[in-house]
């Protein structure tokens, strides 16, 4: 069922919430940890490494255009 695929990231809320809402919020405004302000406050925090990978590599952005025959 639908809750059974909503089961781990509930577990996740209950064990660390103030990390889970924090990478919840980064992740629905879109926020990059390797850009600032965001790195100099996770280096402030102790935080030296970390990783991200871009999604968004720009193929899909803006209107595209298609001839059909």
């Amino acid at each position: 069922m639908f809750l059974d695929e909503l089961k781990p990231a509930i577990e996740e809320l209950t064990k660390q919430p103030i990390a889970f809402l924090g990478g919840f919020a980064s992740g629905i405004l879109r926020l990059k940890l390797s850009e600032d302000p965001l790195k100099s406050w996770l280096e402030k925090q102790g935080v030296t490494t970390f990783s991200w990978t871009d999604t968004s590599s720009g193929n899909g952005s803006g209107p595209q255009s298609i001839s059909i025959e």
